[in-house]
């Protein structure tokens, strides 16, 4: 498990949900639903209301939410946390570090999403 990162475009939003550190959220500042597009990697837990930073572009460490083997095209579950990318949903990044198991966390290079 890696905790190294460089993000390199972190943005300033507010929290409209409760949200976890290392996780995906959406542009509105919410939790996303499987295979949604998504603004970045939120740093820090929050609550709704609270000013978060959210890394966009660079390398970030996720939290997985099953294996992962390092190359995967990844997406998002319900809860933020990626899994590998199989034929549907918003592709978010590409896994830099292999997960064993569900909650680990890995290093990932975010790409551009777009609808």
């Amino acid at each position: 498990m890696s905790k190294q990162a460089f993000p390199l475009l972190p943005l300033t939003i507010i929290a409209t949900a409760a949200l976890f550190a290392e996780r995906f959220i959406t542009f509105a500042g919410a939790v996303p639903a499987a295979d949604a597009y998504v603004l970045g990697v939120v740093r820090q837990n929050a609550v709704s209301g609270d000013k978060v930073t959210v890394d966009v572009v660079g390398t970030v460490i996720v939290e997985a939410g099953a294996a992962i083997t390092a190359g995967a095209t990844l997406k998002v579950d319900a809860s933020g946390r990626v899994i590998t990318w199989a034929t549907s949903g918003a592709r978010v990044g590409l896994a830099l570090q292999s997960a064993g198991a569900s909650g680990q966390f890995i290093e990932i290079l975010l790409t551009p999403v777009a609808a």
